[in-house]
């Protein structure tokens, strides 16, 4: 036995670090009152990485100016889930997970945007989070069903800004269409709506009538495919194509105008974004590039407008050839979100040339009156066109 103990023998166990001795040196905001709830926590850490996480979460919430969380007893009677655009906790931190192309699904206690280092404090897994949101969530759901609106449309009957994060909860809707494709769409917080392929015009009717009435979520249309929702792929010559692309340009204008208030105004100045439409009624996004000083692009565009300093127009290209131009290379802007390409100069009229031209300089001007003026013509009435009302909140001049 002696020979075994040799190898069998193990040391004393390392002492394990203590919070004192991993905040020594450290400035933090926090007081012993503060902290004092969240030490059961820490002395229930039984290895020294995983308290050295848990003292790094507190200088974490320091950075950010943000206090500390309420203890998890308390916080999982209160944590529930939202839905927001992908590009919202790009830009503000905090906990997020893919869950739908487009949207995240992030946590929240109250006020209180739950950050990753919330809940390594608290030593509760993500998983372990968001399933306690997401039981909150249901509780909050029971004795209420969908309410189905005269156009067919079903719409969630709760208007409590948590509508749309119940797209999560798939008991609640699984029963709507047994037999049937379901597309939905969640154009801000408080609205959940459903539809059958069928009823597809109405549903962007529903999302068109739902525009302003918060921010806005995603306009864009998606359906069931499996286990998972996606953004509603229908190609031309479906009748629905041209709507959906419109509120896919919605969303992305959206997000370009948000971004821009984040962009360094020296870099230069941010294109501004609109939308026509084709002679067949196919919506294009187009990105006005001014003349004058260096231009912040988005690359998620179909076209370029080009004007001079005091406006006029020059002609709008098509976005897929401006790589043609060898000499005009854009360096790629460090932001959040949607991609932008820095041009330090305007392209030369030769250079112009070279691209795939849209519209030239008059054309261009008579699209831009048609945008500031005049509304466009309406269409003969077709039950799967785009609703009027939609056309007069989508396809307009934008700038971001």
């Amino acid at each position: 036995m002696g020979f075994l103990d040799k190898f069998i023998k193990r040391g004393p166990a390392a002492a394990l670090p203590s919070l004192d001795a991993l905040l020594e040196g450290k400035v933090l905001p926090f007081g012993s009152g503060d902290l004092a709830p969240h030490l059961e926590a820490f002395e229930h850490l039984q290895d020294a990485a995983h308290r050295e996480a848990w003292a790094a979460s507190l200088s974490a919430l320091a950075v950010k100016g943000l206090p500390l969380p309420s203890v998890w007893d308390e916080a999982q009677e209160e944590i529930l889930p939202e839905l927001v655009p992908a590009w919202v906790p790009e830009r503000d931190g905090g906990f997020a997970r893919l869950c739908i192309e487009g949207l995240r699904l992030r946590l929240r206690v109250g006020d209180r945007i739950v950050q990753p280092a919330d809940l390594t404090i608290w030593d509760i897994s993500d998983d372990s989070a968001v399933e306690q949101a997401l039981e909150n969530l249901k509780r909050r759901s029971t004795n209420k069903t969908f309410e189905r609106l005269p156009s067919g449309v079903y719409r969630g009957p709760w208007r409590d800004r948590l509508d749309a994060a119940r797209l999560l909860l798939p008991d609640l809707w699984k029963d709507i269409f047994k037999d049937q494709r379901p597309f939905m769409a969640v154009p801000h917080a408080g609205c959940l709506l459903f539809a059958p392929q069928v009823l597809l015009p109405k549903l962007v009717e529903a999302v068109s009538q739902e525009l302003g009435k918060g921010p806005l979520l995603q306009a864009a249309l998606f359906d069931r495919v499996g286990d998972q929702w996606l953004p509603a792929r229908m190609q031309e010559p479906h009748p629905m194509a041209f709507p959906q692309r419109e509120l896919k340009a919605l969303d992305l204008t959206r997000v370009l105008q948000v971004q821009s208030q984040d962009l360094d105004p020296a870099l230069g100045r941010s294109a501004t974004m609109s939308s026509v439409r084709t002679q067949d009624g196919r919506p294009l996004t187009v990105a006005t590039w001014t003349a004058g000083g260096p231009c912040l692009l988005p690359s998620d565009c179909d076209l370029v407008g080009f004007v001079t300093e005091d406006g006029a127009p020059l002609g709008i290209y098509w976005r897929q050839s401006l790589p043609r131009l060898a000499e005009l290379k854009g360096e790629t802007v460090a932001i959040w979100g949607p991609r932008r390409l820095r041009f330090e100069r305007f392209p030369t009229g030769e250079e112009r040339e070279q691209l795939e031209r849209f519209a030239d300089a008059k054309q261009m001007l008579d699209i831009l009156k048609g945008q500031s003026g005049r509304p466009a013509p309406k269409p003969a009435p077709d039950p799967n066109a785009i609703p009027a009302h939609l056309q007069g909140q989508l396809g307009v001049q934008s700038e971001d």
